[in-house]
């Protein structure tokens, strides 16, 4: 059984690269989503539908409560965390370095937490509007936000941020 997973990582090596990925991103995906709902009902739960006042910005974007946007952005940020460093060490096994890798990455992230915490506020400012907040539909439209971004991230983190130095010939 071990011969035969390692002959079909070696052959589908990038197709295994997608899976640990996927599979990493499965599991701080837990992780996130625990922080999410421990912020949301727990630290953050007198502020949910206290109203971001005063800010043409957020008005702008569609998010109008203090707890959606708080909870959002500080999972994503723990989430994302994680990510980077199960995806370095165990996914992509990066040797490029490790600053510029981090710095990319952190350039993604500020892009993606900035995407998810907007569209994260903004559904759960719709789903509020409309009567539906709820642990449950909260819980499905956190996980829909948290996958929208695989878009970007994995061939991002592939081929951008956690490559692996070519070797040189001597």
């Amino acid at each position: 059984m071990k011969d035969k997973l390692l002959k079909f990582t070696q052959k589908h090596s990038e197709l295994w690269k997608f899976i640990k990925f996927t599979f990493t991103g499965a599991s701080t995906s837990v992780l996130e989503l625990a922080v999410f709902m421990f912020l949301q009902y727990c630290v953050f739960k007198s502020l949910n539908e206290v109203p971001v006042k005063d800010n043409a910005v957020m008005n702008f974007l569609g998010i109008e409560y203090v707890g959606y946007m708080c909870s959002y952005a500080i999972s994503a940020i723990i989430g994302y965390a994680a990510a980077y460093i199960m995806n370095r060490k165990l996914t992509f096994k990066a040797d490029a370095n490790p600053v510029l890798s981090t710095v990319l990455y952190a350039i993604m992230v500020v892009a993606t937490i900035a995407f998810n915490t907007w569209f994260g506020a903004f559904l759960g400012t719709w789903i509020t509007n409309n009567g539906w907040n709820n642990p449950l539909v909260e819980m499905i439209t956190k996980l829909v936000v948290m996958t929208v971004p695989t878009i970007w991230t994995y061939p991002l983190n592939r081929f951008v941020i956690h490559r692996k130095r070519k070797p040189k010939n001597d």
